[in-house]
């Protein structure tokens, strides 16, 4: 039966079993042979697919970006207001992340920061990217006149990247034990609550 995998289907058993086991056991004790022995293959025969472990990362590191990439153009499909907008983006940033656990396990694995530099650059492109996406819809904000603009998009882009990632973090170290997008999303609110103008937040208490 496993003989009539098509190759593509595979190789996307074999990243997805790498996502899985590097939340399970951690991506710096993942071994090649665990992912072998998960996916019921011999260790050569998943060198046959990916010559290398590092380009086994690599193609993890770009199915990721592949989910991101689609999870922020959904989010922005569905918002057509600027504010809408970035908090549509947090959130599938943060929806995203609990949906693959191991993701900040990976960003400060000895693999990305030291071992793999194609996988680093992935990730660090993944940033900018999202940032950009970010900054787009915070300079509409800041012409709408809803947010401040004595404070640069690109520094609060930043700003909200950073939350999101510290957010992830601190879920991580505590065993997950609080919902991830709601708790991102609060904290969203509140680093909001003190850019927008004094006109905007009056509008919004008169609601």
């Amino acid at each position: 039966m496993a003989g009539r995998q098509s190759a593509e289907d595979r190789k996307a058993q074999i990243v997805a079993e790498m996502l899985r086991l590097a939340d399970e056991i951690g991506p710096d004790r993942l071994s090649t042979t665990d992912v072998a022995r998960a996916v019921g293959l011999s260790q050569p025969a998943i060198f046959r697919h990916f010559p290398t472990k590092g380009a086994l990362w690599l193609a993890v590191a770009e199915h990721i970006a592949a989910r991101l990439r689609k999870a922020w153009s959904d989010a922005e499909a569905q918002a057509a207001e600027p504010d809408a907008r970035v908090k549509a983006l947090i959130e599938a940033q943060l929806a995203a992340i609990s949906q693959i656990p191991a993701l900040p396990s990976i960003l400060f694995s000895r693999e990305l920061q030291v071992d793999n530099t194609a996988l680093r650059d992935v990730f660090r492109g993944l940033l900018a990217t999202f940032q950009g996406h970010l900054v787009a819809a915070l300079r509409d904000q800041q012409a709408s006149g809803a947010l401040r603009r004595d404070v640069a998009a690109e520094d609060v882009a930043i700003l909200l990247a950073s939350l999101v990632q510290g957010v992830a973090i601190r879920w991580t170290l505590g065993a997950r034990g609080f919902p991830l997008v709601a708790e991102g999303l609060r904290l969203f609110e509140l680093q909001m609550a003190l850019l927008r103008t004094e006109r905007n937040m009056s509008d919004g208490q008169d609601r």
